[in-house]
């Protein structure tokens, strides 16, 4: 019996990556294969439901949002590590659709990572992908007990909005001793510029031309500051703008280190292990693209499967990639539900079963 590895990522606004493998699973096992889920993640949304499908288990927290609203927050633990993800905590997914560009923060994040730390976690991997704020990370940093301090000595306000105000960093409350924070970053911007994090991000995060001036303004100061309190300057690091800033504040001030979001994400699942009893691995996504190859989960379990020798098919919403481009990619077919369903909107609703059919015939008639 075919032994295949059901290693996809969400299909975005229409199933998550357990819902992708699990409709794979289930067409595959119709045709007559052995199918394991084991769904994947590249830092943003879906990073702790990665790890909790992969054995890890579930803290529940309440943190605050993005506009400062409790929300409740999942952190995935094992052992020693745990796994926090500033998407659900306080990313774009809970404004609801209201943006809010200027004051959204990034506490809630600081918030779970405390929480982690409060568990027991030594050593806690930060996901910061999907993030609603331009803060510079300030408000993680409040959250874990720095002081971001105006010139009278006052907290500044939440959010990008405040980041004109900062003239000191207060280090003294600050609680992580002994504590290993690894970021999962998959965007090398700097902090500051016109690659920043408010030119490049901040737009999507709801922010207009005099905003984005704005907080590319504040996190220039803000950057400032920090470097007069550190007596280092890493405004210009890779993966500083990521999250609005959050990269900047976790390499400058928390001395945390950086690895590729879907590296990270797919050592945490045990994919390499996974690998070594498969014999083909079918991966996906909701839209393959050149996006896809630029270090997006799929092309990472592509590229590690190719290592063990095993070949990949790609299940996705839709390409718009060239069969040579993905077979240079390690992919052997490609399978987009948009030719069975090329209605968007119903292929998007239609999704579990259309994911089903895909395992069930063309996939299986693949490889067995």
């Amino acid at each position: 019996m075919t032994r295949v590895l059901v290693a996809p990522d969400k299909f975005k606004g229409s199933l998550d990556a357990a819902g992708v493998a699990a409709a794979l699973a289930r067409g595959l096992r119709t045709a007559g294969a052995e199918a394991v889920e084991l769904p994947v993640a590249d830092g943003g949304d879906g990073t702790v439901a990665a790890a909790l499908a992969a054995g890890w288990h579930a803290v529940r927290v309440t943190v605050a949002g993005p506009t400062g609203s409790p929300v409740e927050t999942t952190i995935a633990r094992r052992g020693d590590d745990a796994v926090v993800e500033m998407a659900d905590a306080c990313g774009l997914v809970r404004l609801d659709g209201t943006l809010a560009p200027m004051t959204a923060t990034s506490r809630g994040l600081g918030e779970a990572v405390a929480a982690a730390v409060a568990d027991g976690a030594t050593r806690v991997v930060v996901g910061i992908g999907g993030s609603a704020s331009t803060d510079g990370g300030t408000g993680m940093l409040r959250a874990l007990g720095a002081g971001v301090l105006d010139a009278a000595g006052a907290p500044v306000a939440d959010g990008g909005a405040g980041l004109g105000a900062v003239a000191a960093l207060d280090l003294a409350g600050l609680r992580l001793d002994g504590v290993t924070l690894v970021v999962a970053c998959d965007v090398d911007n700097p902090l500051t510029g016109p690659h920043g994090a408010a030119a490049v991000y901040a737009p999507q995060k709801g922010a207009g031309p005099a905003q984005v001036e704005e907080l590319d303004h504040g996190l220039t100061r803000w950057a400032d500051v920090v470097a007069s309190t550190t007596g280092h300057d890493l405004r210009d690091a890779a993966g500083a703008g990521a999250a609005g800033g959050v990269g900047f504040a976790a390499l400058a001030v928390l001395g945390a280190t950086m690895r590729s979001g879907a590296d990270l994400v797919l050592d945490l699942v045990g994919l390499d292990d996974a690998l070594d009893a498969a014999d083909l691995v079918v991966t996906g996504e909701g839209s393959f693209d050149e996006q896809t190859l630029r270090g997006k989960a799929p092309a990472v379990v592509a590229s590690r499967a190719a290592r063990h020798g095993v070949p990949v098919v790609m299940v996705c919403g839709r390409t718009t990639l060239s069969e040579g481009q993905a077979r240079e990619a390690g992919f052997v077919a490609v399978h987009a539900l948009a030719t069975l369903e090329p209605d968007p909107a119903r292929c998007m609703a239609d999704a579990p079963a259309l994911l089903e059919r895909v395992g069930s015939s063309a996939v299986a008639t693949l490889v067995l």
